[in-house]
């Protein structure tokens, strides 16, 4: 047994390490899975760490693909702001890596500068995409590149709209834009706005309002239907539509393990919810607005369908006696040996110093709340927003509601253990040991800037001994 299990050690260790297919995230996975090590319990406090400062209504955060040393923060003024990374010490670059200050419209509060999305292939093609209000306060979605020889600064003339949308009223625009493990654009767009969605635009099926959208920006001018979108043939339903019933999604994210979209849909006058469209859904889901609001009847005239029963619920709702708008974060997945791992993350606009997480018990999504600390007396007064660097860090926005100009501020959510785990093999938190863990072990071998919960035997660095370590634990559950 002892000469077999060294044989598939030595064949799979050559092939991992002269692979360059080292992944930065992990596929998705059917099921719902937990980490293999156990974690310690969770914290009431969260530790903040300050990353910047002076923001003008910071409300978005990404990264390109496997860019380690940078994070993007959006402005809503107009401006795309990097801030860069070495050595666990941020620093705000003063020129902003795009500035279309003059073409946006961000005079109402829900209007601006909204979204952020870096191409999957952004290394090679060097395309970005944004979502905001122009002056007029109607949608657009647009594509740039960055520019040829700085790659901190974007080309302003490269700008091609994508997809326009008229906005009825200067409330409801979402803004939140990404890009699926599939690889297709989804942009998220409230029901136009008011209260109440008076012209029942949500549950219309002619207008791009209230809905969550799927765009394949590779084909077509500007874009094409992805051929299994929900709605794809002539007339009524539009293409475009991946979901309806939305009433404002205005933060969603993607599981980077399992591929799961949750929105975070803020409510009319009484419910906030949270929606989980599992990894793999054909698409064409129902969330209910303006028939109900969470679970709760509210308007059922006009286009809502006679059964009920076809609306999808939310897994979670909460009522304004806890807040007032819902901000949807994303799942953690940047540590597996962190308490949080597996965790939604998400907060309310007037929840201030508050993190609010949703666990799995195996039948149910249960909440727990958390007291963020920033430092040196600081304080998250306005959560907009959270965002996800390169290796799955959580960042948190304080928007502070344009109280006083440039005031906004960037934390990192210190989730990851403050001490080195040893023993845990399964480094993307899948539920098993595979050879996409001994990828994630070997493409940090040897860099200055591993990641932490790589180093398994808690030398103080990634290198062979820990490929090694996980590669015999793989074959170990192979041989068993």
């Amino acid at each position: 047994m002892n000469v077999k299990r060294n044989s598939l050690l030595s064949l799979f260790l050559t092939i991992v390490l002269l692979s360059t297919l080292i992944l930065s995230s992990a596929v998705s996975s059917p099921a719902l899975a937990a980490p293999t090590a156990q974690p310690d319990a969770p914290q009431d406090i969260v530790q903040l760490q300050l990353v910047a400062s002076g923001l003008a209504r910071p409300v978005d955060l990404t990264a390109p693909t496997g860019d380690r040393a940078r994070l993007f923060v959006v402005e809503k003024t107009g401006y795309i702001r990097i801030v860069t990374v070495a050595n666990g010490v941020y620093t705000l670059l003063p020129t902003p890596f795009l500035d279309i200050d003059l073409l946006v419209g961000s005079g109402g509060n829900e209007q601006g500068l909204l979204g952020l999305a870096f191409h999957p292939n952004y290394a090679a093609n060097g395309y970005f995409y944004v979502n905001y209000t122009n002056n007029s306060g109607d949608t657009i979605v647009a594509r740039y590149r960055v520019s040829t020889g700085n790659p901190n600064l974007a080309d302003p003339a490269s700008a091609q709209q994508v997809l326009f949308v008229d906005q009825p009223y200067s409330n409801h625009n979402g803004g939140q834009l990404q890009f699926g493990p599939d690889g297709y654009l989804y942009i998220g767009l409230g029901d136009g706005g008011s209260g109440g969605d008076p012209q029942d635009r949500a549950q219309n099926t002619g207008t791009l309002l209230g809905k969550m959208l799927r765009i394949d920006v590779d084909s077509g001018s500007p874009y094409g239907i992805p051929a299994n979108n929900p709605f794809v043939g002539p007339g009524n339903p539009l293409d475009e539509i991946w979901a309806l019933g939305l009433r404002n999604p205005w933060r969603f994210s993607f599981d980077r393990l399992l591929g799961d979209m949750w929105i975070g849909d803020v409510g009319q006058t009484e419910w906030e919810e949270v929606d989980l469209e599992p990894a793999g859904d054909p698409g064409g889901r129902n969330w209910g607005w303006r028939c109900q609001e969470g679970t709760h009847i509210y308007d059922t005239s006009g286009n809502c369908p006679t059964d009920l029963s076809v609306l999808d619920d939310p897994v979670y709702e909460y009522s304004h006696s806890e807040g007032c708008a819902i901000t949807g974060g994303h799942v953690y997945r940047g540590s597996p040996n962190s308490a949080y791992f597996g965790q939604y993350l998400f907060a309310d606009y007037c929840a201030g110093n508050q993190l609010r997480t949703l666990t799995y018990t195996g039948s149910a999504w249960v909440r727990s709340t958390h007291t963020l600390a920033p430092p040196g007396g600081l304080s998250l007064s306005r959560p907009t927003a959270f965002g996800e660097d390169a290796i799955g860090n959580v960042y948190a926005m304080d928007d502070l509601n344009g109280a006083t100009p440039n005031s906004g501020e960037v934390y990192l959510l210190r989730l990851r253990p403050a001490t080195c785990v040893s023993g845990n093999y399964d480094l993307n938190g899948d539920g098993q040991i595979d050879v996409v863990d001994i990828q994630l072990a070997a493409g940090d071998w040897q860099r200055p800037d591993f990641v932490p919960d790589y180093d398994v035997n808690c030398s103080g660095a990634v290198d062979i001994v820990d490929v090694q370590s996980v590669a015999a634990a793989w074959i170990g559950t192979l041989v068993e």
